[in-house]
């Protein structure tokens, strides 16, 4: 491959390799990279590298998230999640399965005083988590969904917000090599048929939230009307949510008091 040294000779290279963004993505890796720094970026993007993971973050409603090597990468959908659990202005948010931290992060943002809670069973999302979650006083644990909480927490939780892992397993063979290479399997898999993450997510969230607090789960339209009644079986009222503009669906679950 030719050293690319300049912004046209990279978006070519990016064109020629099937990327879909070529121009966009080849303007981030200049502004970002120089000489060997950038050949070495552009040759992980031909790879299949997430651009993401290339250059260090993630945008993420309006941030600048830190995404690490190996870490899952936030998706524009999931903003939704964020958009639907700031809309009670929770005073006390837990942000399970949290990956990068982006959820948590970005609500820090926007809810003044918020006291925020995140965990993730994958120590490379924990680590990669704490660097967007702690900067905005927020706490990160690492453990299995809610056991490593602190068990003062139990009852007093106003939303518990949840990008559990929504991918069949037999599906995960069909995913972009963006995701499939590069991104944790736990982060993916959702068991056979996708969503036995969600059912333990569904199943303890009543013992730690608070009287009328919500349990919101992202999940896919397909698979909506399931989580949905995976939610109802563990006792919430329940209400769909789709954004045809993000292409996000969140499933909201209300305690009633």
């Amino acid at each position: 491959m030719p050293h690319p040294r300049s912004l046209p000779a990279v978006t070519r290279t990016l064109r020629s390799a099937g990327c879909v963004f070529a121009e966009s993505e080849a303007e981030l890796l200049v502004d970002t990279f120089v000489g060997d720094d950038l050949e070495h970026a552009v040759a992980q993007r031909i790879l299949g590298t997430p651009l993401e993971q290339i250059l260090g973050w993630a945008e993420f409603c309006g941030l600048r998230i830190v995404v690490e090597p190996g870490v899952f990468v936030p998706r524009r959908r999931t903003e939704l999640l964020v958009r639907l659990a700031a809309a009670s202005t929770p005073h006390t948010v837990v942000d399970i399965c949290c990956g990068s931290g982006a959820v948590g992060a970005a609500l820090a943002h926007v809810l003044d005083g918020l006291e925020l809670h995140a965990s993730d069973i994958d120590p490379a999302a924990v680590r990669c988590a704490r660097r967007n979650v702690e900067p905005v006083g927020g706490h990160v644990y690492a453990g299995d969904l809610y056991a490593p909480l602190p068990e003062e927490l139990r009852g007093r939780v106003d939303v518990v917000a949840a990008n559990a892992p929504y991918v069949p397993t037999d599906a995960i063979g069909s995913m972009p090599p963006e995701a499939r290479d590069h991104e944790p399997r736990v982060a993916l898999d959702g068991g056979v048929d996708g969503l036995d993450v969600q059912r333990r997510v569904a199943s303890d969230a009543a013992r730690w939230l608070a009287p009328n607090g919500r349990l919101l789960i992202e999940t896919s339209v397909r698979q909506s009307e399931r989580t949905a009644q995976i939610v109802v079986a563990a006792g919430f009222d329940v209400d769909i949510v789709h954004a045809d503009e993000l292409d996000g669906t969140v499933v909201i679950g209300r305690r009633s008091a």
